[in-house]
């Protein structure tokens, strides 16, 4: 099942990437046929307008990268009684695959929240083992197992 998360968290990151690339793409368009345009302060307008969404999609693929450079030490075949990067974790309340923040998927019939190790929830489970427990916003969660 680990397997298939990890594919499933690299799918949703290389899906982002593409997203952000065709947008690039589009707004390097933008830019040449603003480009094209008259002058005036309109012309200069669109072109700063355009020039500020390509720093804001520069930083998004920066910021993704970084989370590749996560992604890249995941080792789901790592055995670890400790909760750590690449543990698949069932609690009395969810499951996780502490990774990155990938949201849910379902494999086998289970449902299980990949998670980056900083979010809220990973930091409370990281180091913990089966049988350990934490409380989450209120609730007590009980470790289950972990792989």
């Amino acid at each position: 099942m680990k397997e298939q998360l990890l594919a499933f968290c690299w799918e949703h990151i290389n899906d982002r990437t593409d997203r952000l690339q065709q947008r690039r793409v589009s707004l390097q368009e933008s830019l040449n046929s603003e480009t094209k345009s008259s002058a005036g302060d309109k012309h200069e307008t669109g072109r700063a307008m355009v020039q500020l969404e390509q720093e804001k999609l520069g930083k998004q693929l920066f910021e993704l990268e970084e989370i590749k450079r996560i992604l890249h030490k995941v080792d789901i075949h790592k055995k670890s009684k400790k909760i750590s990067l690449g543990s698949l974790v069932k609690t009395t309340t969810a499951n996780y695959f502490v990774a990155i923040s990938a949201g849910a998927v379902k494999i086998d019939d289970t449902a299980v929240f990949c998670i980056s190790a900083s979010s809220p929830i990973a930091q409370l489970l990281l180091g913990k083992e089966k049988g350990d427990g934490v409380i989450f916003n209120g609730t007590e969660i009980k470790i289950l197992d972990v792989n």
